[in-house]
């Protein structure tokens, strides 16, 4: 008689090691390495996937502005997320640095202060019983919508004071824009040149060198993970590189990730005008986030002097 050996046979290992990132972002030019990313996913090309090494898949979000990317964090519904440098840093202090870390820059520029065509308004005095436009209640233009007009010697409250900011998402600012509801505009590209080019709008105020995209990571996923979150910042500052080195590449895979995922139609001028008011670039410093401290305080959206020797961990 024929005699038989049972075996039990385990998952696959690939299947055994399956590790999903969750990244978040938002559907702005200055978020170009995720709209990068995606398009060559929809090429059936995965920047990250080819460099995190087999079983490691990417699950994008995407969010309006960085409080709710924030959020997302504490709730451990994200690993990272493209964002801006305010809500990290509150989020930052909000925990005591124990929840959030800034692994590496991503973009500098591209955002700015956009009044109407015909407005007079010329200097932080002339917007008393105005209203100005910010993404979000406390993300990095609506803190600097603020500090702005509170150097410039206005009483502004979080709800009100001598001038109104109101925080509104991206393409509501737009059609309020339009029909003369807002007096200005403090937000990020493609908006800056959409308020231009749809609107009549012009740029009043332009934050050249100013920090607007970092990557952040949650510390838990830093912790428990450390070399995936390595390969990743690997991959990003890789992926910022071929992004500087192929800029008309880079624009319309940007454009074609907006229209697909987002139903956001920008035509080629637009992201061009939008693009040269931004740096690419990975890098970041502890001493760049200073000047955002200083703001937030003075609005009111930080206590005390968050120690930021945490802030920034190269994985």
């Amino acid at each position: 008689m024929a005699a038989f050996a049972w075996t039990w046979a385990p998952e696959s290992v690939s299947a055994q090691q399956t590790t999903t990132l969750r990244v978040g972002h938002f559907p702005n030019i200055t978020h170009v390495q995720a709209l990068v990313a995606r398009a060559f996913e929809r090429q059936g090309r995965s920047w990250f996937a080819q460099r995190l090494g087999p079983g490691v898949t990417i699950e994008w979000y995407a969010y309006n502005a960085g409080p709710s990317a924030m959020e997302a964090i504490f709730a451990n519904s994200l690993d990272l997320t493209y964002v801006g440098p305010n809500p990290a840093l509150n989020a930052y202090a909000r925990s005591r640095g124990a929840e959030v870390r800034v692994i590496a820059g991503a973009v500098n520029g591209g955002s700015a202060l956009v009044v109407q065509g015909d407005s007079a308004l010329a200097k932080p005095s002339d917007f008393k019983g105005k209203r100005i436009a910010t993404p979000q209640f406390g993300n990095t233009q609506d803190v600097a919508a603020r500090a702005w007009l509170v150097a410039g010697g206005l009483r502004i409250t979080q709800t009100g004071g001598d001038a109104q900011v109101v925080p509104t998402s991206n393409p509501d600012q737009l059609s309020l824009f339009q029909s003369k509801q807002l007096d200005g505009v403090w937000t990020v590209e493609p908006w800056v040149s959409r308020l231009e080019a749809e609107a009549g709008g012009k740029v009043l105020v332009e934050e050249k060198e100013a920090i607007t995209t970092i990557l952040v990571s949650s510390a838990a996923f830093l912790a428990k993970d450390r070399d995936l979150a390595r390969r990743f910042v690997a991959a990003h500052r890789e992926l910022t590189e071929w992004i500087r080195q192929n800029p008309d590449e880079a624009q319309r895979m940007a454009r074609d990730e907006l229209q697909a995922s987002f139903r956001l139609d920008m035509p080629p001028e637009l992201v061009a005008r939008a693009w040269s008011r931004m740096t690419v670039t990975a890098d970041t410093s502890r001493e760049a986030f200073q000047a955002f401290v200083d703001s937030a305080q003075k609005v009111g959206f930080l206590r005390g002097a968050p120690d930021l020797a945490r802030l920034i961990e190269a994985p």
